[in-house]
């Protein structure tokens, strides 16, 4: 039901947190988002759908890059992949440090984008290994599903990261104290990715973010009663 008012309101696309205890909260209901978006791609025909974000280093790359294939296929090729390193938080992440992380990240999306080929697969990496292995299954989208990276974009590492992809999903600052993304970072993430790369904001003034290049502005809304959610889904996307 709510998939299909952000539709009918005029939003382009709807994006679900990926956490299996919200934000480290175990007395929040949490719901698997893979599962509601395969729900979603069914009861929608246009807008996009995907995560933002899904911790790789807490899923098996191979089962994220079937399941994206799947959800491309649902939905006529409007999935999008959103994701990073994991909440601190999640009670359910490896037990290993950020740079760790970091590397299981990079490592699982150069995995996840060898898989969506359909060519056989072999990698004796740090912290993954494949023997020849093959998805079959194609995804809708070519060349591939698009890939948005999530993180701290003043990060020089991080930074690197989400332009190497297809799009930012990126916050500015830490988690704790984020700061406001502004138009003059959207032009120059622009002009440090390749073309065709989109970039999501939230926050601020969306006609500004839109001169500067931004494809996406997102509004977030926190977990809230089915009729307050949707009451803020009806007022739909600001007017540029």
């Amino acid at each position: 039901m709510t998939a299909r008012v952000v539709e009918d309101s005029g939003w382009d696309a709807l994006f679900l947190e990926d956490y299996l205890v919200y934000q480290g909260d175990a007395s929040q209901p949490t719901y698997d988002p893979w599962i509601c978006l395969a729900a979603i791609a069914t009861a929608t025909e246009r807008i996009r759908i995907g995560t933002t974000v899904t911790p790789l280093p807490r899923r098996h790359p191979w089962k994220v890059a079937a399941e994206c294939v799947a959800l491309d296929q649902l939905s006529n090729g409007r999935l999008i992949l959103g994701v990073g390193i994991g909440d601190p938080g999640d009670p359910f992440m490896p037990a290993v440090g950020q740079r760790v992380l970091a590397e299981m990240l990079d490592e699982g999306l150069e995995l996840i984008d060898r898989l969506w080929t359909g060519q056989p697969v072999s990698a004796a990496g740090k912290h993954y290994r494949l023997d020849g292995v093959r998805l079959m299954a194609p995804a809708v989208q070519r060349p591939r599903v698009p890939i948005w990276v999530g993180g701290n974009f003043l990060v020089p590492a991080v930074r690197r990261r989400i332009v190497r992809w297809d799009g930012s999903c990126a916050y500015k600052g830490t988690t704790a104290a984020p700061r406001q993304i502004t138009p003059r970072d959207v032009r120059e993430l622009l002009a440090e990715a390749r073309p065709g790369f989109e970039v999501k904001v939230s926050g601020g003034d969306p006609g500004a973010f839109a001169e500067a290049g931004a494809a996406w502005w997102g509004r977030w809304i926190p977990p809230l009663p089915v009729e307050d959610t949707l009451t803020l889904v009806r007022q739909g996307p600001p007017k540029i």
